[in-house]
C-alpha cells in the first residue's frame, strides 16, 4: 500500500526584511554554517552581528524574507557583486531556508522575489558562486534558468577538504542602459 505524498504548504509570503528580523536571520543562516551546503562560511553569526549587516545595507541591495504563519522561514539578499562601477547592473544573490522548511516552496519564493526585484532595481543580471554539492539549490538556479558558466577549482578549504564553486548567471534583460 502506497502513501499519498503531504500536500505542499501555500507558497509563503515574502516582505522587506526588518531589524526585529535579526534573530531568525542569525538562526537560519548558522544553519546553513552548521550544515555545510550552501556556503563556505564556517563562523556563525549572532543577531547583532545580523542586525549591523542589515542596517548597513543600501537600497539597491535589499534583504527580503519569506514568513509562514508569522514565522521567518526564509531569507534572501541581492549583493554587490564588486564595487566598481562599470559591475553597477550586477548583483550576487544569497538563499538561505530554515531547515524545516527545506524542499517545501520557501528557497523558490524569495528567488523569484529576488528576480523581480532585480529588475525593479535596474540589474542587468544575477550571478552565484554555489557549492555543487547543494543538490536543491543547483536544481532551483536551473528551473530559474541560471546557466553555468564555469568552476572555480579548489576555491576554499571546508572541513579540511578543498571544495569547488559552480558560477552561475542569469541575464534580466537584454539592452544595456542608456549611457548617462
Amino acid at each position: 500500500m502506497s502513501r499519498a505524498a503531504a500536500p505542499r504548504p501555500a507558497p509563503p509570503s515574502v516582505r522587506p526584511a526588518a531589524a526585529a528580523d535579526a534573530p531568525a536571520i542569525a538562526r537560519i543562516y548558522n544553519q546553513g554554517i552548521v550544515d555545510r551546503l550552501a556556503t563556505l562560511e564556517t563562523e556563525e553569526q549572532t543577531p547583532d552581528e545580523r542586525r549591523a549587516w542589515l542596517a548597513a545595507r543600501e537600497e539597491r541591495h535589499p534583504v527580503l524574507v519569506a514568513e509562514r504563519s508569522g514565522a521567518v522561514v526564509g531569507w534572501g539578499a541581492l549583493n554587490s557583486f564588486n564595487p566598481r562601477p562599470v559591475y553597477r547592473f550586477v548583483a550576487d544573490f544569497s538563499v538561505y531556508v530554515e531547515r524545516e522548511a527545506r524542499g517545501t516552496g520557501v528557497g523558490e519564493a524569495l528567488l523569484a522575489a529576488l528576480i523581480a526585484t532585480a529588475r525593479r532595481l535596474g540589474y542587468h543580471k544575477l550571478v552565484l558562486a554555489a557549492c555543487p554539492f547543494h543538490a536543491a539549490g543547483m536544481r532551483l538556479s536551473h528551473r530559474f534558468g541560471f546557466r553555468e558558466v564555469g568552476v572555480y577549482r579548489e576555491q576554499g578549504v571546508l572541513d579540511g577538504r578543498w571544495v569547488d564553486t559552480i558560477i552561475m548567471e542569469l541575464l534580466l534583460d537584454a539592452e544595456p542602459p542608456p549611457t548617462p
